[in-house]
């Protein structure tokens, strides 16, 4: 049985979250689920550019991206769908806080965007490749 989907997004890529979102939150509605919102922010404290940055541009940029994260809910699913829906803000490299706020959450499902993937890609592997491989759940991987 799914109880918890969680559908991470990507705030700098508005356009691309419309079907994923839409898909994540028919997958909640037919199984009767808490929607789980994410995104993830980079930690520039722990590199070198760090430095450059204000002590809490992390904390700005933490709030800013809760801000989107509402926004794009309530533009793609509306408003009730917006405050139904769990959001949560993670820092870090994606894949490792996906797969890290899932297990906090205890997430039957992941619902993920994947892109068509370019050359640089089948090197290193990509966001959504990552997931699926290392998540405890099941990953639902909704294409361009």
């Amino acid at each position: 049985m799914i109880k918890s989907i969680l559908c991470p997004i990507d705030v700098s890529e508005p356009q691309e979250n419309r079907p994923l979102l839409e898909a994540a939150s028919q997958l909640a509605d037919l199984h009767g689920a808490k929607l789980q919102v994410m995104t993830v922010v980079p930690d520039y404290g722990m590199s070198v550019v760090g430095q450059f940055f204000d002590k809490d541009h992390h904390d700005k940029a933490i709030e800013h991206a809760q801000q989107l994260l509402h926004q794009i809910v309530q533009e793609v699913l509306g408003s009730k769908a917006d405050d139904a829906a769990n959001h949560l803000v993670a820092t870090g490299n994606a894949y490792e806080k996906i797969l890290e706020v899932a297990d906090t959450v205890d997430a039957d499902l992941i619902v993920i965007g994947a892109h068509k993937p370019d050359f640089k890609d089948y090197l290193l592997g990509p966001n959504a490749a990552r997931v699926v491989r290392h998540s405890k759940c099941s990953v639902y991987v909704v294409r361009e």
